[in-house]
């Protein structure tokens, strides 16, 4: 199980479909509703409401709604039709307009610079072609504007995973599986700091900062140096 994300990675994008997408949205909204507020609360201090913001991978759509919600212009690409087709619904149940489009976050076919802001998350680990998908970020990407990734750490630590399960309140089987599922395949394919320098590194963005954030990291990535713009 350890190795399982990592040899699946090697082999195509890690996408989640059919009963399985499903099963998701009904069993992790206790958990991703709060945790996807305090990720809209992060975007809310760089941006202006009106930006057009770009979610990457947004699963069900959770952060594209809220986004939303809030009075932003989101679009979200997801590589399972099955997620699109749930993202819409749950847009439509909000009352909220979010562009949701089924594709491959590392060929969008999306025009270059038309985004204010672009954010991945829990998502980053699945993807086969990490730099072509940072690539495609960049591509997106207005001149000042900036991306945030949003994933695990490698070496989050057993007291991490402790703290986060408190956080979330879970009792019972839920309390087990996500556990479970943190120590596990999400940890064994999430990168490191070391990791995420190695792969920014070979990108074009300006400039960025990594932020340990209790399991996971914030990854900010800025495609001007102006030292003015963005967090």
């Amino acid at each position: 199980m350890a190795s399982l994300m990592k040899n699946a990675r090697k082999k195509k994008d890690v996408g989640i479909y059919g009963l399985a997408a499903k099963w998701y949205d009904k069993n992790s909204r206790k958990t991703r509703l709060a945790e996807m507020s305090s990720y809209a609360d992060l975007v809310e201090t760089c941006i202006a409401k009106g930006s057009a913001i770009l979610e990457v991978a947004p699963g069900p759509g959770y952060l594209s709604v809220e986004l939303s919600r809030r009075g932003f212009i989101v679009t979200g690409i997801d590589i399972s039709p099955d997620f699109v087709e749930i993202g819409r619904r749950n847009a439509s149940e909000a009352g909220v307009s979010v562009d949701f489009r089924q594709g491959n976050a590392s060929a969008m076919e999306l025009p270059d610079s038309v985004f204010d802001f672009v954010v991945c998350s829990a998502a980053f680990k699945n993807f086969k072609e990490p730099l072509t998908v940072l690539s495609e970020m960049y591509r997106v990407l207005n001149p000042n504007g900036m991306a945030l990734i949003l994933d695990m750490n490698h070496d989050a630590t057993k007291e991490d995973i402790e703290n986060q399960i408190k956080r979330y309140g879970m009792k019972g089987f839920d309390r087990f599986f996500v556990k479970l599922s943190f120590k596990t395949f999400l940890k064994s394919g999430a990168y490191t700091h070391e990791g995420f320098e190695e792969l920014i590194a070979q990108t074009t963005f300006a400039r960025h900062k990594i932020i340990k954030d209790g399991i996971g990291f914030q990854v900010w990535l800025y495609k001007s140096d102006d030292v003015t713009s963005g967090k």
